[in-house]
């Protein structure tokens, strides 16, 4: 329990009920008068109040530079009673280019860099004053806009908000973390806002897809790209949350890559680190050098510079787009205090229309003010031009009077107003062309007040005046749009296998199941070294940063990357080390090649078909089922098909047989049995005294060596075209002493 005592009555609340109320106040005072800007003029209080104290201080465009000490001094001491750091630092952050798109302090001396935004020199050494800009939200400020409010010990006045010309909430954006809620409003282009605004005005039942027709999206002060994509901006926009991504802007020059604008507030120097880090971790070893040439003229210059012209730079920059600040997600979130006084969430088009609310009670108030000061003004006219009719008459009253003030007033019945101004008049105003200046300003005001009346009343009137000081406005301090927006894919990181140099291998595997790499394709695999007992079984031409495909008998494939075989200077290593297969199984062949290079796969019992590397690629020991095998059945060596529209598919068998038919007469599959390649009668595959032994897919240069024993035969695409028959045929005898084919060469004819 907590007690107070206030003379002599006291007062027992629970300290619950005291902590939620302490706790709430202060919630709403952070929310209200800290932390989240206001949708009228766009600002928290601090910035608001270093505006205004400006303003007072007569620190505008065509001021003379103030040291910024001497601001802050009374902004602290008049309106905002807190640390003079983080006043300043609000103050930098509105004279940074960098920081707003259209800052509102104009600053001399060391107000910070992009590469470091906190590196300004303290306020003792720096100067500013206002930047025409700033006049879009204090022009009208002592035109009866404003409310006032009494400054925190109530001996002055300060305003509630700034009479905003424009939508300075988006077009400047801003964040701010209050309690339980927080707000990130990205920067706008003023033209694009305007233009959106009078849509509005002329349309008010326009809808997103209408506003956004003149807002693209978000315009960072900084440049680069927007890449989100036309559907997220829209989701973004309707629902006044989401995530914008931006990327930064490079070109190729020769054997360079330059960076030119850099996402919203990223630092280069942080850029470089990253890359640097990188790259001295050997995960960049296609960059040899990495320079910083910016300077005045280029304030954005980071040079790249490839290891030769043959590295890909769109992969290059898609995995520094992934792996640094390269390219950045910005959360949204537009979260402001309303005309209401509330804070929420709000949608894109609800903004402009509340701000617009905003604006026409703010231009009717301007108009109620300067209707009041005609009408003052008319009314004073009326007793001088009455005074200037009757001179004489006020003369003599003014000298014989000992009370003149009453006597006017008796007289011509006027008001202690116009009887002050009479008794104001000097000697020199009796002239007579004063009473022709009386009459000029009186018609003058009277056609003005007409055309405010007329204002005040129509809403269409008050609608195209509004439009027309935002068109005067876009016009004064609208630029082009500096962040340009295109849809980009996704960038992508570097896999491990992406970082190993392409340099040509031959994978080489052994019947028993020994696998090594040799460097280059010229290499002659049967000429290598192999164990006691083992022969060569097959080779593959590829790239050390592709994946090796097995094949075992049972029909399973797997899959080793080229750069982690071991080299050909030794006998290998067994696969079985490496992988898992079946323990009755054993390795039948080797593919490598990219995911999309199609093969030739088949089982001795006549059965194929066509499929391709991205289709066998499996991170399991274990494999992945490939080929259906009938029982009895084992894969035989596969083979690589390099144009499927102009190539043969040549099937051996162990009876000497061969037939010959086009590849594209075998379907493409992705795992299974497979089509009839060639017919073998079933109960002699039964007894495995016939089975399919050799595929080869040829074209019509090249030459099959076929062996058997000591013996050889070269055929040609004359040989071989009396062979060609249907796919799922038996296929004709090869000539007498080939009867057992034990083994098939493919000589290139390109």
């Amino acid at each position: 329990m907590s007690e107070s005592f206030d003379s002599g009555i006291s007062e027992t609340i629970s300290l619950k009920e005291y902590t939620e109320g302490a706790y709430l106040n202060y919630a709403m005072y952070v929310i209200n008068d800290r932390a989240l800007p206001h949708i009228g003029d766009g600002l928290k209080p601090v910035q608001r109040r270093i505006i205004y104290a400006m303003s007072e201080l007569r620190l505008g465009a065509d001021a003379k530079f103030v040291k910024s000490a001497r601001t802050i001094g009374d902004v602290l001491g008049k309106f905002h009673p807190h640390g003079d750091a983080a006043c300043y630092e609000a103050m930098v952050l509105m004279a940074q280019s960098f920081s707003y798109r259209y800052p509102l302090v104009d600053g001399q001396g060391n107000w910070g860099s992009p590469d470091d935004p906190k590196s300004y020199a303290a306020m003792r050494y720096t100067e500013s004053r206002l930047t025409k800009y700033a006049e879009v939200l204090l022009r009208e400020l002592g035109q009866g806009t404003a409310e006032w409010t009494a400054n925190f010990d109530g001996t002055l006045e300060e305003p509630v908000n700034l009479p905003a010309r424009l939508p300075n909430i988006l077009l400047n954006g801003g964040t701010g973390i209050a309690v339980g809620m927080a707000t990130d409003i990205l920067p706008h282009n003023l033209v694009e806002v305007a233009s959106a605004c009078i849509r509005l005005l002329d349309k008010p039942r326009s809808t997103l897809a209408d506003i956004c027709e003149h807002i693209k999206g978000p315009d960072f002060p900084t440049g680069a790209e927007i890449i989100s994509s036309k559907e997220d901006i829209l989701q973004i926009y309707e629902t006044g949350r989401g995530g914008i991504r931006a990327r930064a802007i490079y070109q190729e020059e020769p054997g360079e890559i330059v960076l030119t604008a850099l996402p919203y507030q990223v630092s280069g120097s942080k850029v470089l680190e990253q890359i640097a880090t990188q790259m001295q971790a050997k995960k960049l070893p296609m960059v040899v050098d990495l320079r910083d040439e910016s300077d005045h003229e280029n304030p954005t210059r980071i040079v790249i510079v490839p290891k030769s012209n043959r590295v890909n730079i769109e992969e290059l920059m898609g995995h520094l787009f992934s792996t640094t600040d390269l390219e950045r997600t910005y959360r949204v979130n537009f979260n402001v205090i309303g005309i209401d006084g509330r804070p929420r969430v709000r949608p894109l088009v609800e903004m402009l229309k509340e701000w617009l609310q905003f604006r026409s009670e703010t231009v009717l108030k301007r108009l109620k003010f300067r209707l009041d000061k005609i009408l003052d003004r008319l009314h004073i006219l009326e007793g001088l031009m009455v005074a200037y009719l009757n001179i004489d008459e006020v003369i003599k009253i003014v000298r014989t009077e000992d009370k003149p003030k009453q006597a006017l007033m008796a007289k011509f019945k006027l008001s202690e107003l116009q009887a002050d101004a009479i008794l104001d008049l000097r000697l020199r105003q009796l002239a007579k062309l004063e009473e022709v200046k009386i009459t000029t300003e009186q018609n003058e005001l009277n056609a003005e007040r007409v055309n405010i009346e007329k204002t005040i009343n129509s809403k269409a009137r008050l609608k195209t005046l509004i439009k027309k000081e935002l068109n005067e406005d876009a016009e004064t301090y609208g630029d082009e749009r500096l962040s340009t927006i295109i849809s980009r894919p996704e960038a992508q990181a570097f896999q491990e296998k992406d970082l190993i140099s392409t340099e040509p291998v031959t994978i080489v595997l052994s019947e028993k199941g020994w696998v090594r790499a040799a460097k280059g394709h010229e290499i002659e695999p049967k000429e290598l070294n192999y164990r006691s007992g083992d022969k060569f079984l097959q080779s593959m031409p590829g790239r050390s940063n592709q994946d090796a495909v097995f094949l075992d008998s049972t029909g399973r494939a797997y899959m080793l990357a080229a750069h982690t075989l071991p080299s050909a200077r030794g006998q290998g290593e067994p696969l079985t080390g490496k992988l898992n297969p079946p323990a009755s199984a054993y390795f039948t062949g080797v593919l490598i090649g990219d995911k999309d290079q199609q093969f030739v796969v088949a089982s001795d019992a006549g059965y194929g078909f066509i499929t391709c590397i991205g289709d066998m690629l499996t991170k399991n020991k274990a494999g992945k089922s490939l080929v259906t095998v009938p029982k009895g059945g084992v894969v035989i060596q596969p083979a690589a098909i390099r144009d499927s529209n102009h190539e043969f598919i040549a099937a051996f068998s162990n009876e000497g047989r061969l037939l010959i038919f086009a590849v594209e007469d075998l379907p493409q599959m992705t795992r299974g049995k497979g089509n009839k390649i060639m017919n073998i009668p079933k109960a002699r595959l039964v007894d495995r005294l016939e089975m399919m032994t050799f595929i080869v897919v040829f074209s019509e240069v090249d030459m099959l060596v076929v062996r058997s024993g000591k013996r050889h035969i070269n055929l040609n695409i004359d040989d071989l075209e009396h062979y060609r028959g249907e796919r799922a045929r038996r296929g004709l005898k090869l000539p007498r002493g080939f009867q057992k084919v034990d083994q098939v060469d493919l000589i290139r004819g390109d």
